[in-house]
């Protein structure tokens, strides 16, 4: 362990890639998977070092449906395999992050008896599968019963439905304490710092990498045991700089969602969808007083940072929630949109039908030892990451220690929460409370229609490397996923902020409001920010 005396801290973690000569482990990529890793390879004692191009889970570890499920639709598909262990570590993630991992009711609407059959059958499965780790037994409910429970159903034709239980999560929030967890085993986490090769010995073998810091430009070179490539959608990139002739190891998917205020569905219940007109599983999910509803599952070949909801992606997820709402939403309606991308694991033969491409994760390690993690979810992150290490001790000739991450509490980790303001930041409430004390004037909202607090930013800023407006609007507050307006009303408060910790001008906290504000807008959906006047 070499840095659980650093805190969380960018300027106290820089300092020891000057001053270690030597790595265990290098770990390329600060998603859900690197920063997974980062915390079984620290927390077994290997001198860990993560390295993220950007902000933690500024890709496809944010822009999940947010949730901790083992998959009804791979049930279906006859992969009891990941089903079963996805529902393990389904459990394992309520067990070690209770502050942001919750127990979530569904309801399957039936329209057919046949299909209330068949569902009612399967989710009994489901939780048979689920064993110790049960989130509640799945029931049948009659049609009354499920009008009862969500009244904005559309009633014509409803035979009933199915309820069952499955988990959700803030996934961008579990990420930044994921990486806290890391830094407390004595891991070393960078954010906005970029990999630009891989470093090998004579023959041929990576023993590490050269790395750019983006904000100060300074340029690293950091030798390691093993260099694990955990970079999603991305992966393919690194593979290139080890070997030009390496063949694509992934294919993305783009999944879709948009947010709507409540008045959708008041209740406590999300709705899943399992059979949309074009085979896709469709979720409507209560979220931080919000409705998420997604997702959609597009083949594409291009990856980004920052992809964009395409316009057809938009009007199916709106048509096919209309067609079981009453009050059928309208792009007006759209407060947000968002796209991730997932890193699918390339199936052997071509296809474009994503359903067809494996959600297991795949293992390779290349001739030059480096090792590529890829595919999987959010759910198995716990598992990825233990073959992972596992596979870095072989590799490396590392000393085998075992890992421990199956009962190691998560940071944050409290078990009674309240649902006040700051019950997502679990155990770290109170201090942010003790931060408040200690500076009355962040006890203050950043603005009187919203009730995000001052004390959230300049604790996102001290305590979880948030460096930008983005890094606290997108993925500590979660702001921009719920309302894009909204967030675009709260920036130059939170640039003001963030300018007097980091000890930044007026030009930057200008710039910075500006670089939200064009992001903000591609949240949006065209006919909503023509209507409304918010382009910047």
């Amino acid at each position: 362990m070499i840095g659980n005396n650093t805190g969380f801290n960018r300027a106290g973690f820089l300092q020891y890639l000057d001053k270690t000569e030597l790595w265990d482990i290098i770990i390329i990529g600060g998603g859900a998977t690197g920063l997974g890793t980062a915390v079984d390879a620290a927390s077994r004692g290997y001198k860990t070092l993560l390295l993220e191009q950007a902000d933690f889970a500024k890709g496809t570890s944010s822009r999940s449906t947010k949730l901790v499920h083992g998959g009804v639709r791979y049930l279906a598909q006859g992969n009891i395999g990941l089903v079963y262990e996805a529902l393990h570590e389904r459990g394992l993630l309520l067990q070690n992050a209770p502050h942001l991992v919750k127990k979530q009711s569904f309801i399957i609407p039936c329209y057919s008896w046949v299909d209330k059959m068949k569902y009612f059958i399967g989710l009994k499965m489901y939780d048979w599968l689920a064993g110790k780790f049960s989130f509640g037994r799945s029931k049948s409910l009659s049609r009354d019963e499920l009008i009862g429970i969500i009244p904005e159903i559309k009633a014509e034709g409803l035979q009933g439905g199915i309820a069952y239980w499955d988990g959700q999560f803030d996934d961008a929030r579990l990420a930044i304490n994921l990486a806290q967890t890391a830094a407390e085993q004595g891991g070393i986490l960078l954010n906005y710092m970029q990999v630009t090769g891989l470093l090998k010995a004579k023959d041929g073998k990576i023993n590490g990498v050269t790395a750019l810091d983006i904000e100060s430009g300074k340029h690293f070179n950091l030798r390691s045991k093993v260099v694990i490539n955990a970079t999603g959608v991305f992966v393919d990139q690194i593979l290139q700089m080890d070997s030009a002739a390496q063949k694509p190891l992934v294919r993305s998917s783009q999944g879709v969602h948009v947010v709507l205020d409540r008045s959708f569905l008041h209740g406590d219940s999300a709705i899943m969808i399992p059979a949309t007109t074009d085979g896709r599983v469709l979720f409507a999910v209560p979220w931080h007083n919000h409705i998420l509803v997604g997702t959609t599952d597009t083949p594409l070949e291009n990856h980004s940072l920052e992809p964009i909801a395409l316009d057809k992606e938009i009007a199916f997820i709106l048509q096919t929630a209309g067609q079981y709402l009453i009050k059928a939403p309208t792009r007006d309606d759209v407060l947000s949109v968002f796209a991730g991308l997932r890193p699918l694991a390339a199936p052997d033969k071509d296809t474009n039908a994503t359903k067809e491409i494996s959600r297991s994760h795949k293992l390779i390690v290349n001739a030059s030892g480096l090792i590529t993690i890829t595919g999987g979810k959010w759910t198995t992150y716990r598992k990825m990451a233990e073959d992972t290490v596992d596979k870095a001790i072989q590799v490396a000739g590392l000393t085998s220690k075992p890992c421990n991450t199956m009962q190691l509490k998560i940071h944050g980790h409290l078990k009674t929460i309240g649902d006040d303001q700051l019950s997502v930041y679990g155990s770290d409430a109170d201090f942010i409370q003790v931060l408040i004390k200690a500076e009355p004037e962040l006890g203050r909202k950043l603005d009187d229609e919203q009730p995000y607090l001052r004390a959230e930013v300049v604790w996102a800023v001290r305590n979880e490397m948030a460096r930008t407006v983005e890094d606290v609007l997108a993925r500590r507050m979660r702001i921009l996923f719920l309302d894009a307006r909204a967030a675009m009303s709260l920036a130059p408060a939170v640039a003001k902020l963030i300018a007097t910790e980091l000890n930044y001008n007026l030009a930057w906290e200008e710039a910075q409001v500006n670089n939200f504000n064009k992001l903000a807008n591609q949240y949006l959906t065209a006919e909503f920010t023509e209507n409304k006047k918010y382009i910047c």
